[in-house]
């Protein structure tokens, strides 16, 4: 009996993690596709770029990165590429990455950046894209 309650529980538990990956990857898949419609935009109003400047936790230092693009929130926390990817940029510092650069890796976008952290520091990815470039969306939905 025992184990058919753990069986069930295990079941279900792998259930739930599968309906929350899936409802992710949608999330993800919709930001995406707001990113690609941003980029083009933004590179057919010639909107200047700028190279990805990457800063350490806590401050500590600078580096810049191997992107071109812009930051899509005030504190320069995250930017989008020319490629259309988000990228964090804090990230632990050494030496070496202060003086040579930092490579980045893209992240799976949000549709709400920095959700679930201080209040104030979440903000909707379509009003961030706006505040960088006013009126980016064909459609008038901004």
């Amino acid at each position: 009996m025992t184990s058919d309650w753990t069986e069930r529980r295990r079941e279900a538990a792998e259930e739930h993690a599968d309906r929350l990956r899936r409802r992710q990857e949608a999330e993800s898949a919709r930001a995406q596709a707001m990113l690609d419609e941003f980029t083009a935009a933004a590179l057919r109003a010639e909107l200047p770029t700028a190279r990805l400047v990457v800063t350490g936790y806590g401050g500590r230092g600078r580096a810049t990165s191997d992107i071109e693009g812009w930051y899509v929130r005030g504190d320069q926390s995250m930017g989008v590429g020319t490629d259309g990817k988000l990228y964090v940029l804090s990230a632990p510092l050494g030496v070496l990455d202060r003086l040579r650069g930092i490579h980045l890796t893209p992240i799976a976008p949000p549709l709400v950046l920095g959700a679930g952290g201080r209040d104030g520091d979440s903000i909707d990815l379509a009003d961030a894209l706006e505040r960088v470039l006013p009126g980016w969306r064909d459609d008038g939905e901004s």
